[in-house]
């Protein structure tokens, strides 16, 4: 396998760089992909015979590279899920002998489905990582570790009949992760859930073309939707508009990073900013039926910031019931040093009373140190939190050292209602020889020093609304 990746090396010499490698074996392994599952695993032809993988292999230099460009051209004209899978997909190994090794030397030899279907599994992780390192903007936005994705999944338990969505599906993980969880704790499946399940059950938005194809592509591999179905994954800004339509759960980890450059005016909306991730909590919501369940992975900045961030978790408590939240570790996600959080909430009806009763708190943070090499996030690492979250009887949960329950009460009257809550005593403060290493403390410093800066910005533009005509006026 390692030789795939050593293979990137010689490319790089034609000037292609790890994002433009990235893409081109997003498109090999699948179509090498579908042929395994049609010829080995006796599923659905998913490609065209005229483009598919033997087409490939039947081929050799100049021709094959036309060939190749001619397939990769073909398959991404329609408005289907192979149209998303190939939209604006392009060859851009300009060598015939180099495309010719990597096609039949490198990913002939291996039978990918054995591994798992999932195109975002150990060995594609490695290149990810790469062009991160690369410096490419955002290039490990899209991935949240499967640990942690199958830890939600098993808190929240999708059923067989559930819509779900996710306005931020980067390579479609939670919906693998729904999925498999329905078909292992329902099999066999009536025949209306199956047919739900592999038609309808899963809706996505994803802003990006590469994730949106990646994540297209394990659904078809996965055998969701068909090469033929209308794609269930909008290549669009979710935040733009209201959906229109609601879901019964919503799972998501919407993309960190700088504010967006324009607020959203929606008036299905509690306020106003240009928070990106305020604004998608408040999206979630809007997503959301009533009595819908929602898990959502929120920066620390969403539960301290002020202006509408206050606004928003006093309209959150009282509209919504916010019954847990997990703290996270640092050292989990590509971005080192970022400070992360799963807020966990059902969506009620209007009512005059708040309907969050007790918000009770997972620390998964407060003397724990993970990498993504060395010491990375397993499933067992979040055992405890399943068990202590109690997804059969949240009304029997007991507090322990790392979970802790908090009143409405006590919610609202901190400062801003702050929901940064911890209370453990954090040994790394108390030993200056086990501190964490030098780039991750300067990480965590300048996410610090923006969300200081979110606030100062939240500040002045709650002065601005407040500053009277008059005096704007005389300025």
């Amino acid at each position: 396998m390692q030789k795939l990746w050593d293979f990137c090396d010689v490319l790089r010499d034609d000037g292609l760089s790890y994002g433009d490698y990235l893409e081109q074996l997003t498109y090999l392994l699948f179509l090498k992909m579908a042929d395994e599952q049609y010829l080995l695993l006796g599923g659905d032809r998913i490609v065209p015979v005229e483009h598919d993988w033997q087409s490939l292999l039947s081929r050799s230099g100049a021709e094959l590279e036309a060939h190749y460009s001619e397939c990769l051209s073909a398959l991404g004209t329609g408005e289907d899920m192979l149209g998303v899978v190939f939209h604006k997909a392009r060859n851009r190994i300009q060598t015939p002998a180099k495309l010719e090794q990597l096609i039949k030397e490198f990913i002939d030899q291996h039978e990918w489905m054995s591994y798992d279907a999932d195109l975002k599994g150990d060995a594609y992780e490695g290149l990810i990582e790469k062009t991160a390192q690369e410096g490419a903007r955002g290039a490990g936005q899209y991935f949240t570790p499967r640990a942690l994705i199958n830890a939600i999944v098993d808190v929240m338990q999708p059923e067989p009949g559930d819509r779900i969505c996710d306005p931020a599906c980067g390579t479609g993980g939670f919906f693998l992760g729904a999925y498999r969880s329905i078909v292992e704790r329902h099999s066999p499946l009536e025949p209306d859930q199956a047919e739900h399940l592999r038609s309808g059950a899963f809706t996505g938005w994803e802003i990006a073309d590469l994730p949106a194809r990646l994540c297209a592509m394990n659904m078809l591999l996965h055998g969701i939707e068909s090469p033929e179905s209308d794609s269930p994954i909008v290549v669009d800004d979710a935040l733009r508009d209201s959906p229109g339509r609601p879901f019964d759960m919503v799972l998501t980890n919407p993309p960190f990073g700088r504010s967006a450059s324009d607020s959203y005016e929606r008036e299905d909306f509690w306020a106003t900013t240009r928070n990106k991730q305020i604004n998608f909590v408040q999206h979630v919501v809007s997503l959301l039926r009533i009595g819908g369940d929602a898990a959502v992975v929120v920066p620390d900045n969403v539960l301290f910031e002020a202006g509408a961030g206050e606004t928003i978790r006093r309209r959150l408590l009282h509209d919504c019931d916010v019954h847990t939240l997990l703290r996270l570790p640092t050292g989990i996600f590509y971005a080192q040093g970022v400070k992360a959080n799963v807020l966990f909430f059902r969506r009620r009806e209007g009512a005059e009373d708040p309907w969050t009763r007790e918000l009770w708190v997972y620390d998964l943070r407060t003397n724990k140190h993970f990498t993504l090499k060395q010491n990375p996030l397993t499933r067992a690492d979040l055992d405890d939190f399943v068990a202590c979250y109690r997804a059969d009887a949240r009304h029997k949960r007991e507090e322990s050292e790392r979970f802790k329950r908090y009143t409405y009460d006590e919610l609202i009257a901190r400062d801003k209602v702050s929901l940064d809550l911890f209370w453990m005593r954090d040994e790394s403060l108390e030993d200056a020889d086990n501190l964490p290493p030098p780039d991750v403390l300067a990480a965590e410093i300048a996410e610090d020093l923006e969300a200081a800066l979110t606030e100062i910005q939240a500040l002045t533009e709650s002065l601005s609304v407040d500053e009277p005509k008059s005096a704007r006026q005389r300025s």
